[in-house]
C-alpha cells in the first residue's frame, strides 16, 4: 500500500511496486526472469549509483577530499532518465524524433558504460559499474513508451520513499527476484542457493571482519552478500566498514548471464568494492580478470555450492592431483588449494561425493580431506531442499579446517524434515545444530564417528543416523488390502481408458 504521502509503507507495498515494473517488462519483450531480471537490473543499480555518488561526493566536499564520480553528464540517471533531467528533456521533449531515446540508450549510455574498464586511468568503481554492463549490448525493452514507463517508476523510487518505520532495504527486494530468475521453470537454478541453507552456513563458519571470504563458483553472489550481511554487525567504525566493502570478499564466476547481476547484487548489499574474476575457474580461461588485482593467493573462509553433475573436459583435469570429469570434486580440490593454513570451508556437496568408493579420484579428494583438513561436520539435508531450483539431488553440508588431520566427524541429521513447495526449509531447523556445534554433543539428530572407522570403509562418509527410531507401521492388515484392492481399480481404470483411446 502507498501511504498518502507516496512513500511505501512496508515490505510488501514495495515488492508489489517493484513487481509492477516486472508487469511492464513481462509484456516488453522480457517474458521470463532470466530476461527481465538482468534487464532490471542495470536500471536499478544506475538509479542506487546515483543516489550513492551524491552521497559520497557531499561527504567528500565535506571533510575537504577530491571525489572522482564513476559517470560524468550526460551518462548520469539525473541527466539522462531523471524526469527533470537536462538530456531526457532534450531527447523526449516536443521537438525531438520518436526513438530519439531508445537510440540514446543503446548506441550513447551503453557503449559509454561497457567501456569505462578500459580506461588506463578508471578507478575501482568505475571498473565494477563497467562490468556489470558486460552483457548489455542493447536494451531489450521493445518500445520507448515502455521503456520511459519502466524509468519513470525506478525513478520515483526515492531512497526515503520506503517508509523508515519498515527496515526492508532495495537489496532485500533484489533477492526476491533472484530467487525468481533462480526457479526451476526459468532454468536459472544454477546461480541460487536457498538463503536459509546459506545463512545457516554463514553463521557456522563464523567469518570475522579482517578475513577474506572466496566463493569459486559465485553464480549471483548470495554466500558472499550473506557474509557481508553477518559481518556487518561487526563493524564497529568507518574503517571496519572500509574493509569490509573494499578488500574482504572474492568470487569466481564463468556464466555471462550470472556474472554482472552478482555484482550489481554485492554492490547494493554495500560492497562497494566486489573482486570477481570472470571466467571459467577450473580450466583458468580468463574472460575479464581486472576486478581480480590485488587478490591474495590463498583465503581465510570458503563459502560455495558448486554444481552437482557437472562434466568438465580434460583442460580442468590438468590443474589438479586427482584426474577426474567430476566438477564437483574438482571444485572440492579448488577449494582446498585455496584455503591459507587454519582457514575455515563450508560447501555443498551432493551425497554421491560422501558415498562413492569406486573411483579413483573421489577416494583419493576423501583420503586428502581427512589427512589434511579437520573435517569438523557433515548436516545430511532433506531431499527437496533444492526443489525450487530444479535440482532433486540429495545433498549434505560438508564444513573443515585446514590444519590437522581429522580425528572423528561430528554428523548432524535433519533429512527426514518433509520439504514442499508450501513447507519450504527453514532458518530455526538449524536452531539445534548450531547449540551444538562448538561442543559436537550427540543428540538423537547427531553423532561422531571415528577417523579410522571411515577409513577402513574406503572413505564412505554417507552419514546413517544410529540414533533414529524405524517408523513402525499401524496400519491393521484389513486397511492394507483396501489400499491394495483401491491401487488395482486405478490401474483397471487407466488400462480401460489407455485402451479405449487405442481403439478410436
Amino acid at each position: 500500500m502507498v501511504a498518502p504521502n507516496g512513500r511505501l509503507n512496508g515490505p510488501q507495498s514495495l515488492n508489489s511496486y517493484i513487481k509492477s515494473i516486472c508487469d511492464i517488462m513481462r509484456r516488453a519483450n522480457c517474458a521470463g526472469a532470466l530476461q527481465y531480471v538482468p534487464e532490471l537490473t542495470w536500471m536499478l543499480f544506475l538509479r542506487i549509483l546515483d543516489d550513492r555518488e551524491e552521497q559520497d561526493a557531499a561527504r567528500a566536499t565535506a571533510v575537504g577530499s577530491a571525489f572522482t564520480p564513476s559517470l560524468t553528464y550526460p551518462y548520469r540517471w539525473q541527466d539522462w532518465a531523471a524526469l527533470d533531467g537536462q538530456k531526457r528533456e532534450a531527447l523526449t521533449g516536443s521537438g525531438s524524433a520518436s526513438g530519439d531515446f531508445v537510440q540514446f540508450v543503446n548506441g550513447g549510455l551503453l557503449p559509454h558504460i561497457g567501456t569505462l574498464h578500459l580506461a588506463p586511468d578508471a578507478t575501482p568503481r568505475q571498473k565494477v559499474v563497467s562490468q556489470v554492463f558486460s552483457s548489455v549490448a542493447r536494451t531489450r525493452i521493445d518500445t520507448e513508451k515502455n521503456l520511459l514507463d519502466i524509468i519513470d517508476k525506478l525513478d520515483a523510487l526515492e531512497p526515503d520513499s520506503v517508509d523508515d518505520t519498515h527496515v526492508f532495504t532495495l537489496s532485500q527486494v533484489y533477492e526476491g527476484l533472484l530467487l525468481k530468475m533462480g526457479e526451476k521453470n526459468n532454468d536459472g537454478g544454477q546461480f541460487f542457493t536457498p538463503r536459509e541453507i546459506i545463512r545457516a552456513m554463514v553463521r557456522a563458519v563464523d567469518p570475522k571482519i579482517g578475513e577474506t571470504v572466496y566463493d569459486p563458483c559465485c553464480g549471483t553472489g548470495g554466500f558472499l552478500a550473506q557474509a557481508n550481511e553477518y559481518m556487518r554487525t561487526q563493524a564497529d567504525s568507518p574503517e571496519t566498514i572500509q574493509t569490509l566493502g573494499e578488500g574482504t570478499f572474492y568470487g569466481k564466476e564463468k556464466d555471462d548471464l550470472a556474472y554482472p547481476v552478482a555484482l550489481a547484487n554485492l554492490v547494493l548489499h554495500g560492497i562497494d568494492e566486489p573482486h570477481i574474476w570472470h571466467g571459467n575457474t577450473l580450466t583458468e580461461q580468463m574472460a575479464y580478470s581486472g576486478l581480480w588485482e590485488g587478490a591474495p593467493a590463498t583465503f581465510d573462509v570458503v563459502l560455495t555450492n558448486p554444481p552437482f553433475g557437472g562434466r568438465e573436459g580434460p583442460e580442468a583435469q590438468t590443474r589438479f592431483p586427482y584426474k577426474t570429469r567430476s566438477t564437483q570434486v574438482l571444485f572440492l580440490q579448488e577449494v582446498m588449494e585455496k584455503l591459507k593454513e587454519g582457514g575455515r570451508c563450508g560447501i555443498v556437496v551432493d551425497e554421491g561425493f560422501l558415498f562413492r568408493t569406486n573411483e579413483t579420484a573421489f577416494v583419493q579428494t576423501k583420503r586428502k580431506l581427512l589427512d589434511e583438513f579437520d573435517v569438523s561436520c557433515i548436516v545430511s539435508l532433506p531431499a527437496g531442499v533444492f526443489m525450487n531450483a530444479g535440482a532433486a539431488a540429495k545433498t549434505n553440508l560438508l564444513f573443515f579446517t585446514k590444519g590437522p588431520p581429522t580425528a572423528s566427524i561430528w554428523y548432524y541429521d535433519v533429512s527426514d524434515v518433509k520439504v514442499t513447495k508450501r513447507q519450504p526449509f527453514t532458518l530455526d531447523r538449524f536452531d539445534e545444530f548450531l547449540t551444538l556445534l562448538p561442543t559436537r554433543a550427540d543428540s538423537d539428530r547427531s553423532w561422531s564417528v571415528p577417523a579410522e572407522e571411515l577409513k577402513a570403509k574406503s572413505y564412505d562418509l554417507k552419514a546413517v543416523n544410529p540414533n533414529r527410531k524405524p517408523v513402525e507401521d499401524t496400519r491393521t492388515p484389513e486397511e492394507l488390502f483396501q489400499i491394495i484392492e483401491d491401487k488395482g481399480r486405478e490401474v483397471e481404470k487407466a488400462v480401460a481408458e489407455l485402451r479405449a483411446t487405442l481403439s478410436r
